[in-house]
């Protein structure tokens, strides 16, 4: 990847933050795109630490204006875009579906969906320019199976996989590549905050008995993004211990 610039939405921690350190130690320049400052200039500063040119864009993805923003940032500094990380995305309170109320479920369709198609939609048109590039989609086990309590969340990455599919469809004679990735539960800051039984529960529902690890997701994502994942497109990788397979 030497040479290539990834953007990287939801850079700041977690699957964002793995995925830029593995990508950056395969030579690939990094512009990370997260809402919190201080985690986003904590992955640049990690990027740099091995060797490669980073950036930091606070953006929340959700704003039309702020995703042009991050792209026409990214391309000013680096000149084009190759690699697309289009990753963040929240949860929503943990209620039955029904009992969500239109704000909470507004919020998460406009951050998780909506956010991820004006990635798509001004990165592609970048990729075009320069003759195309690799995305992934982070979607989610909740993107193939059923979540309660977790229903606008689950609504959402269902879309991602749909948007994933049709794009892959749509932009595969371009150069364009488009996977997506469905994590299970894995131990990133959000899940470590539960209290330790609900944790330890977590873990044991899995098939391989414990929960993943952000690292582990960040393997998977570097690999499709590069050019030994040549011939995958418009696939959705479960990474889930197992979890999807019951």
């Amino acid at each position: 990847m030497q040479g290539k610039t990834a953007i990287i939405t939801g850079g700041g921690s977690g699957f964002g933050r793995e995925t830029a350190i593995k990508l950056a130690q395969r030579g690939a320049n990094i512009s990370v795109v997260d809402i919190s400052n201080e985690q986003g200039e904590e992955t640049v500063k990690l990027c740099k630490e091995l060797g490669t040119d980073a950036i930091f864009v606070e953006a929340d993805v959700s704003k039309v204006e702020d995703v042009k923003r991050y792209v026409s940032q990214t391309v000013e500094h680096f000149g084009k875009i190759d690699l697309f990380f289009n990753n963040a995305g929240i949860s929503g309170s943990g209620v039955r579906t029904l009992d969500c109320s239109e704000e909470e479920f507004d919020a998460i369709v406009a951050v998780n969906l909506k956010g991820a198609f004006y990635g798509l939609k001004y990165v592609v048109n970048e990729m075009l320019k320069t003759g195309g590039g690799s995305i992934v989609n982070t979607a989610s086990l909740g993107g193939i199976v059923g979540m309660p309590t977790l229903g606008p969340y689950s609504a959402t990455k269902h879309g991602i996989v749909g948007l994933t599919k049709t794009i892959a469809g749509e932009y595969g004679r371009d150069n364009i590549r488009i996977n997506a990735i469905a994590p299970g539960t894995n131990e990133t800051p959000m899940v470590k905050a539960f209290p330790a039984e609900a944790i330890k529960a977590m873990g044991e529902a899995v098939p391989m008995g414990r929960l993943g690890q952000p690292h582990e997701v960040g393997n998977v994502v570097a690999f499709l993004l590069s050019d030994e994942a040549s011939y995958i497109h418009g696939a959705v990788i479960s990474i889930d211990g197992g979890s999807a397979a019951l």
